[in-house]
């Protein structure tokens, strides 16, 4: 059995991971570790996609020394880049953004950021949480309305203090049958475009690279992972993942403290030395 599965593991082409509680350490950190197994990994032919809810701009200052042979998947599937190339853009549609924020602003304690391909914004009198706003948004502005501005917008971000899943998901569910929900984080719930998710963003970067789901990894832990999980015949849920992640992957790994995406690899790299 180990013995098949090292030949399967062997057609690898493409590894996706997510980036928070996944590639990231709690400390927001990405290992030497990794590192190093990308570098080798990429002269077998190995191909990276950093998939991830924060902003582009953001997860490539995670990613600085590989920046340039990495393939992003920004805002939960809304945009993918490759080098130069826009590969995906899915917009909101905006009358969808201002029923959005109209249910959340009157919401107590809730949140929400504004996302559109460069920046993200959030109201003047919303300071308070900027110093873990910008772990996420590298690039962001203040407005003092949100319903009012006019640009296009990717995603809208919603953040709660205490619990995402207690407290804003039951506001937001509402919206489901019109866009995309998903609790993405311990205190955030994201709203999107209905096919702005991961799932479909690596489709698109599968089928422009020509890539199967049985020569796909993947890595993820929270409800903003799951489409892709099923994208992938290597799919793989974190120690520290939510359960419904753990009940789609087909495989499990050590937490993102643990090293758990770099565990995998070395057993990748190990199939193809």
């Amino acid at each position: 059995m180990q013995e098949l599965f090292s030949m399967e593991l062997s057609k690898v082409k493409l590894v996706v991971t997510d980036m928070d509680g996944t590639l990231l350490n709690s400390s927001h950190e990405v290992s030497e570790r990794f590192f190093d197994l990308f570098y080798k990994l990429k002269a077998k032919g190995v191909l990276f996609v950093a998939a991830s809810g924060r902003q582009y701009n953001n997860i490539v200052s995670k990613l600085v020394p590989i920046k340039d042979d990495l393939i992003f998947i920004a805002e939960n599937g809304g945009i993918v880049i490759n080098g130069d190339e826009e590969w995906l853009h899915i917009a909101m549609d905006d009358s969808l953004k201002n029923k959005v924020l109209t249910v959340v602003e009157n919401s107590p304690d809730m949140y929400p950021v504004l996302c559109t391909k460069n920046m993200a914004y959030i109201r003047k009198d919303h300071t308070h949480f900027v110093s873990l706003l910008q772990e996420y948004y590298t690039q962001f502005g203040y407005l003092d309305n949100l319903v009012a501005f006019s640009d296009e917008v990717i995603k809208i971000a919603v953040f709660h203090e205490q619990d995402s899943e207690k407290y804003i998901y039951p506001v937001v569910r509402q919206f489901e049958n019109e866009s995309m929900v998903k609790v993405s984080g311990q205190q955030w719930v994201d709203l999107s475009h209905k096919d702005a998710h991961k799932g479909h963003a690596l489709k698109e970067v599968q089928a422009r690279l020509n890539i199967s789901p049985a020569e796909t990894m993947v890595f993820g832990d929270y409800n903003n992972d799951l489409e892709m999980m099923g994208e992938a015949s290597f799919s793989y849920a974190m120690a520290n993942a939510h359960p419904n992640v753990k009940a789609v992957a087909r495989y499990s790994t050590a937490s993102n403290d643990d090293f758990g995406v770099e565990l995998v690899l070395e057993k990748l790299l190990a199939t193809l030395s």
